[in-house]
């Protein structure tokens, strides 16, 4: 990641509803960042890899963290996990679980792919907007990223 990219958040969520309540929770607390939001897993693997309409898109402004939803259609949060550590530029990429599902298959899949943190959507509105901005702004503000990503330059 170049210090000449400001950093930002994907926000994967096929519900426009939860999108809208994530987007929503990250404006209303004054989030320090810019957060691209993708409606599936195809779309966010578009933008990550610069393919469709984010062709020519400089890859390497990488978001510093992917908060990812399980359950889509088309590509599940899974797949998109996988496709993103399959590839050597985006495989330390951060991505954070966020989904409805405690289950426990999901859960092991999801760490198992190398998920950096899993986390159960709290249904009380206001404990899941202080989750999400939360979490945001520890990706964003608190966590030092590494200053090489496999041949791109932090």
């Amino acid at each position: 990641m170049s210090a000449a990219f400001p950093p930002w958040l994907l926000l994967v969520e096929d519900s426009p509803h939860d999108r809208e309540l994530a987007l929503h929770a990250l404006r209303r607390g004054h989030f320090p960042g810019r957060v691209e939001a993708a409606k599936d897993g195809v779309e966010a693997l578009d933008l990550l890899l610069g393919r469709g309409e984010w062709t020519g898109r400089d890859l390497a402004d990488l978001p510093r963290a992917v908060l990812l939803d399980i359950k889509m259609p088309m590509l599940s949060g899974i797949d998109v996990l996988r496709e993103i550590r399959s590839h050597p530029v985006l495989s330390e990429v951060p991505v954070v679980m966020m989904t409805s599902s405690a289950e426990d298959g999901d859960l092991e899949a999801c760490y198992a792919l190398g998920a950096n943190s899993y986390i159960v959507k709290p249904v009380e509105i206001e404990t899941y907007f202080g989750t999400v901005l939360e979490i945001g702004r520890y990706w964003l503000v608190h966590n030092q990223p590494p200053h090489v990503r496999r041949g791109v330059l932090a």
